[in-house]
């Protein structure tokens, strides 16, 4: 008796802290743990078994794989075909396309993936599309098993419970017509949504250098028919022609080849000048893949009032330098021909040599930083990435081997051809996700262990007498879809699960219906940007605010929900 008090008070005390205070979710689910374990509610077999679950590594190496797929071309593709057009169009075909890869890989590593090619397009504010982007990527996430971190959880639980695991495909049949839904109640709304740009921060420039190569369909055209005018937070300050710097940079100047294009702009810029054709950015032909880092030229250094080429910095650091900053001084002349002062700062794209010796650059260097923000992949390995990834999944979907040995076996690949490093590993590897999965299984296991669960699915069922199943099943997506919006999706699948089992149970009907109701809950958080991983990442950067949220968030939900509770009985019979 005195174990379901235990675990009614872990639960209260979960709920209230996730609501009312500022700690982290893994902090909060992982003290509940640490009681349970201390007072012996949990054993440590229990504990290790959770954490080692099946569903929670392969979620793992699938975040841990969206390190590679981030930096393919596919990326580059897809933002320069979403920008073109109305905004209609736009959010359209940007709902489809992020719905499509959420599908595959996980939908928070799509959206951080996106969010740069959103800001980056040239068409539309980016505070237009970022909430859609985050919404697609949602529904996108409920197409399969591994669109979404809490797909993964729910079926964790699923086996726990001694179910057999959820197929692939599962929630596919619903979510493609929540995905329908939800991509032609998005159009409309977006023009809803503020037109405030989200680059308006003032940042400090970096001083660029891109060349135009020779056969590009840039020569012959001028800079304004070029859009090189338009480019979002890059500005195109010089040409340089023949070795000559000229005059002015008017939008009728008409491009020829070899000019090298001088331009101000942000970490990102690197990306959308990779995005280009037709031009070579500085340092073009060593960007494969590697993630930049900033450095700080120290009081001390010796390469104090030099120019990068007289330093040969390529040569003597095994680094290639793409981007200078000082301060917010405009810098001119070729990259390479910049004489460089102690606090100027360097984007560096590091060869293996600048990481060997890394301590040695401390005369040089007094601030080293790694930046999120990584090179392109080229043609060639951007394509081995992605066939090699589609083969990892089909594999496993053929069942000709498990998905954790694909996925490592992927990752290890990957790392061996260079596309990702240990380093990038290590700072993606999602410690918060793990702590909450390993200790949300264990607090399920005691709801269900302890009898809470079936008395509190027994108390649902009083409360909608004379609704049936039916009635429960509404009232366990209620549930769940309102602890996804105020305490997270993966916190809501923990505690919602056990509930919507229990009352299967005790109806004596088949608890898949439950558990979809369940899955699509923990997805449905629209309305407040708090309660879902994605919708956290976009509210800063598109500067919303929360009205704005409630203004898409909430006619969005309605129709979810409708599609949901009308689709689960008719593909899910009780």
């Amino acid at each position: 008796m005195w174990e379901k008090w235990l675990v009614l008070l872990l639960l209260a005390s979960i709920i209230g802290s996730l609501i009312f205070t500022k700690c982290k979710p893994s902090f909060i689910f992982s003290a509940a743990t640490l009681v349970a374990f201390m007072i012996g509610a949990v054993d440590l077999n229990g504990l290790a078994k959770n954490f080692t679950n099946s569903s929670l590594l392969t979620l793992v190496l699938l975040i841990l794989a969206s390190c590679a797929l981030e930096k393919t071309r596919l990326i580059s593709w897809i933002s320069r075909h979403i920008s073109k057009g109305k905004l209609g169009s736009v959010v359209s075909k940007l709902g489809l396309s992020t719905a499509f890869l959420s599908s595959f890989t996980n939908n928070t590593a799509v959206v951080v993936a996106l969010i740069g090619a959103i800001k980056r397009n040239q068409s539309h504010a980016p505070s237009r599309l970022l909430i859609p982007l985050s919404y697609a990527a949602i529904l996108g996430g409920t197409l399969t098993l591994i669109g979404t971190s809490t797909n993964l959880i729910i079926n964790s639980f699923v086996v726990d419970a001694g179910l057999p695991s959820l197929s692939f495909f599962a929630p596919t049949c619903i979510g493609l017509a929540v995905l329908a839904g939800g991509v032609l109640v998005l159009i409309p709304l977006s023009y809803l949504l503020p037109t405030s740009d989200a680059n308006e921060q003032d940042e400090l420039p970096y001083f660029l250098e891109a060349r135009v190569e020779k056969g590009s369909p840039l020569i012959g055209k001028s800079i304004a028919e070029n859009n090189l005018r338009a480019l979002r937070k890059l500005f195109l300050a010089e040409v340089i022609r023949d070795g000559l710097t000229l005059a002015s940079v008017t939008p009728d100047l008409v491009l020829q080849e070899g000019d090298r294009l001088l331009f101000c702009g942000d970490v990102e810029s690197v990306a959308t000048l990779q995005e280009i054709t037709g031009i070579t950015l500085f340092g073009q032909h060593h960007l494969n893949g590697q993630s930049f880092i900033e450095v700080v030229v120290g009081q001390s250094a010796s390469i104090r009032n030099k120019t990068l080429k007289s330093t040969q910095f390529r040569e003597r650091f095994d680094a290639v330098v793409v981007a200078i900053r000082r301060g917010h001084e405009r810098l001119e002349g070729g990259l390479g021909n910049v004489t460089l002062a102690a606090g100027d700062t360097l984007i560096l794209v590091p060869g293996k040599g600048f990481h060997r010796a890394r301590e040695t650059h401390g005369k040089e260097f007094v601030l080293s930083n790694d930046l999120d923000s990584s090179a392109k992949l080229d043609s060639k390995k951007s394509t081995i990435v992605l066939l090699g990834f589609a083969l990892a999944i089909g594999l496993s979907l053929m069942g000709l081997v498990p998905i954790i040995k694909a996925l490592a076996a992927y990752i290890i690949v990957m790392l061996l051809m260079g596309a990702i490093g240990i380093s990038e590993l290590r700072r993606r590897f999602p410690l918060d996700i793990v702590v909450i999965v390993g200790s949300a299984l264990s607090l399920a296991q005691l709801m269900m262990s302890s009898g809470l669960s079936a008395q509190m699915g027994d108390l649902f069922i009083y409360l909608f007498n004379g609704w049936g199943p039916m009635g429960a099943l509404i009232a366990t997506y209620l549930l769940t879809l309102v602890l996804t919006e105020l305490i997270t999706n993966n916190a809501a699948a923990a505690l919602a699960f056990p509930i919507g089992y229990s009352m299967a149970m005790a109806y004596g009907i088949d608890p898949m219906p439950f558990i979809m109701a369940v899955l699509f809950g923990a997805s449905a958080s629209f309305i407040s940007p708090y309660g879902y991983q994605t919708n956290l990442l976009v509210y800063s950067v598109g500067n919303y605010r929360m009205k704005d949220f409630i203004k898409v968030g909430v006619p969005m939900s309605l129709v979810y929900s409708t599609l949901v509770l009308m689709l689960i009985p008719y593909f899910f019979p009780f």
